[in-house]
């Protein structure tokens, strides 16, 4: 079987069917992506994969549309956008084509589906409204691309599929982007688990390099930990650890003290030589070598420990 065509329907276009298209084209490099309505192009055949049209989904005959009645639902009752099929039955080998380990295909496959693919697929039936979003809405990833829709009264020919391969240029880097994220993610989760394992009852976890943390210490039940301590570039920096990942509010802030400040008046305060930087907002603090951001840590955990007591006494 050789797939010629990736045949999705003309006019206007939805994030689904251009997601869609990121997947099969980066499967099928070769096969030419065929815009149409026409009967005799949105009907099954050996040579092409038919998505977002046609009027049913049947995997083994490559048609995967959801307009129908009795169109197909996830196990949990809800909707699939042409999106979501494609990413059922294809996502799998197109992690596989992106280099994606092969221990780390089927977890990327389910994190990307839940957090990414079925927001796609609730938007695109009606079953999630953008409003949601509240002052965001106009900016989620849906209605971004769409904006590269050709405007109502440009009739020139061919403005569509403009607009659709402009579209799928833009989709292509954001998708290929969020899956080198998370399986980056994956590839720091062994890294972290191995140093929090090194690190012991102390406070502070100490990396090789700056990376996601937050999931693995987590997953490793690391609550006793309230830094991160990694070098970059230029210099060393000391993290705090949020306590959910929808919240801003950390295990503990550096101190008060710190906030603000840089070099010299960083350095009088803190006591520490080579201090250079603590963000206002008490999450984020720098120095410019190893020794003086693990004497920064040392103070911030003395602090931190010491306030529950203060507050005790009060």
């Amino acid at each position: 079987m050789s797939i010629q065509y990736l045949v999705t329907h003309s006019g206007g276009f939805h994030a689904d069917e251009l997601l869609s298209s990121v997947i099969l084209t980066r499967l099928y490099p070769d096969a030419t992506i065929m815009r149409s309505r026409a009967p005799e192009w949105i009907a099954p055949a050996t040579d092409r994969i038919v998505y977002d049209v046609g009027g049913a989904y049947d995997a083994n005959a490559r048609i995967f549309d959801h307009h129908q009645r009795g169109a197909p639902l996830r196990d949990d009752g809800q909707p699939y956008s042409s999106f979501g099929l494609v990413w059922k039955h294809y996502g799998k080998d197109y992690l596989a084509a992106l280099g994606v380990p092969s221990g780390h295909v089927e977890a990327v496959h389910q994190g990307f589906d839940t957090k990414f693919v079925l927001p796609v697929d609730l938007l695109d039936n009606g079953a999630l409204s953008p409003a949601t979003a509240g002052p965001l809405a106009d900016l989620t990833l849906p209605s971004l691309l769409e904006t590269l829709k050709p405007v109502f009264d440009d009739k020139a020919p061919g403005s569509d599929d403009r607009g659709f391969h402009s579209a799928l240029s833009i989709a292509r880097a954001i998708v290929e982007a969020g899956i080198a994220q998370r399986a980056s993610k994956l590839r720091a989760e062994s890294m972290v688990l191995d140093a929090i394992a090194a690190t012991g009852d102390r406070r502070v976890l100490e990396l090789q390099m700056g990376m996601p943390f937050r999931p693995a210490i987590v997953k490793a039940g690391a609550d006793h930990l309230l830094f991160v301590v990694h070098p970059r570039d230029q210099d060393w920096c000391i993290t705090g650890i949020r306590k959910s990942e929808d919240s801003f509010e950390q295990r503990a802030d550096l101190p008060a003290a710190w906030a603000g400040l840089s070099n010299g008046d960083l350095e009088a305060v803190c006591g520490v030589k080579g201090a250079s930087f603590c963000h206002n907002g008490r999450f984020i603090a720098a120095a410019r070598s190893h020794d003086a951001i693990l004497a920064m840590a040392e103070i911030a955990v003395a602090e931190a420990l010491a306030a529950p007591k203060a507050e005790a006494k009060a």
